[in-house]
């Protein structure tokens, strides 16, 4: 039996404690957060489970083996490398780090001390993100020319991190796990709606050495909420909208053919249309923080590398850490 403990328990840490208690092979023993409000909360719904105000405490336990940390992201570093140094395995939210000396430290101490490292990129553990891989892997979409995603809401305005790293991070780790390449220039533009606060209205784009791009649209001032993302390739097509109650995903045989009828002529280039059928298939309804529950329990037990492992949160955080050295540039493209 893995013992757990969660440190924080705001927005995220409740479904956390929820999950982890109804998983084989692992017990909630603590959590920690600084509200006397939230401890008491904790108590309340889970009278076995301790409630500790200080983090050294729950460090100091000696029935935990397992952190998880949903705080914000400037403390992911230090109470990742306090649980490590503890000796404990780590699951910790995202975006794993502020910066990628940071993440690749975190990634340096858990090999040298052989534990778990594992960053929380839910929608990974998605059926519907899972089957656009498994396309991809297939190359069912053939080449493909382009990456278009929206996340799009009003609200919850972060003040510790812009848009890009509350919102973006989500749909970058889904684009880091179907793809399984990293783009190699970074380009973004963005603006804060608020004086004083972080940009909440961001652009980002990334360019991939194959003449694909990915474009990712993130917004805090909207005035409808959007989850949609379009992945076009020579064969198929993908349309996913996560606000769908049902077909969520659907994969259409559409797409262009192109004729170049004189060899020495690129005027001459004829492009014809492929408009075929449309597939929705079905996706099971299970908790995608159930199955990542499963996976780290599964991973401490096995010794197996997570699928959304260090290098996996290491990856994204560089794409921002570019992305917002191009935004303070107004757009100028930088390399990663």
């Amino acid at each position: 039996m893995i013992g757990i403990g969660v440190i924080g328990y705001g927005y995220w840490g409740p479904n956390l404690v929820r999950n982890f208690s109804q998983t084989d092979g692992a017990q909630v023993i603590a959590v920690c957060d600084q509200s006397p409000a939230r401890r008491k909360q904790v108590t309340a719904h889970y009278p076995a489970v301790t409630a500790y105000a200080d983090v050294k405490e729950l460090l100091a336990d000696p029935k935990v083996d397992a952190v998880i940390i949903a705080t914000p992201v400037s403390s992911h570093y230090e109470l990742a490398m306090a649980a490590l140094h503890a000796g404990k395995h780590v699951l910790v939210e995202k975006p794993m780090t502020t910066t990628s000396e940071q993440a690749e430290s975190l990634i340096d101490e858990a090999e040298k001390r052989k534990l778990t490292l594992m960053v929380d990129h839910t929608f990974v553990y998605t059926t519907v993100v899972q089957r656009i891989r498994e396309l991809m892997q297939q190359g069912s979409l053939g080449q493909l020319y382009y990456y278009d995603s929206v996340r799009v809401n009003l609200g919850l305005f972060q003040h510790d991190v812009n848009v890009l790293w509350d919102l973006a991070v989500h749909d970058l780790s889904i684009m880091d796990f179907v793809l399984g390449r990293p783009p190699k220039t970074i380009a973004a533009t963005g603006m804060a709606s608020v004086p004083g606060q972080p940009e909440s209205l961001a652009y980002l784009t990334c360019f991939f050495p194959d003449n694909l791009i990915a474009h990712f649209h993130v917004n805090w001032l909207a005035p409808v909420k959007v989850r949609r993302t379009m992945i076009g390739g020579s064969h198929k097509m993908i349309e996913w909208d996560d606000m769908q109650l049902s077909e969520k995903l659907r994969i259409y045989d559409k797409g262009i053919t192109t004729v170049n009828s004189s060899p020495d002529g690129v005027y001459q280039l004829k492009v014809g249309y492929r408009a075929g059928d449309m597939w929705a298939p079905h996706l099971s309804n299970v908790e995608a923080l159930a199955v990542e529950a499963r996976h780290f329990i599964d991973c401490i037990g096995s010794g197996r590398k997570p699928t959304t492992d260090g290098s996996a949160g290491l990856r994204v955080v560089r794409i921002l850490e570019a992305a917002s050295k191009s935004m303070a540039a107004r757009g100028a493209p930088v390399d990663i």
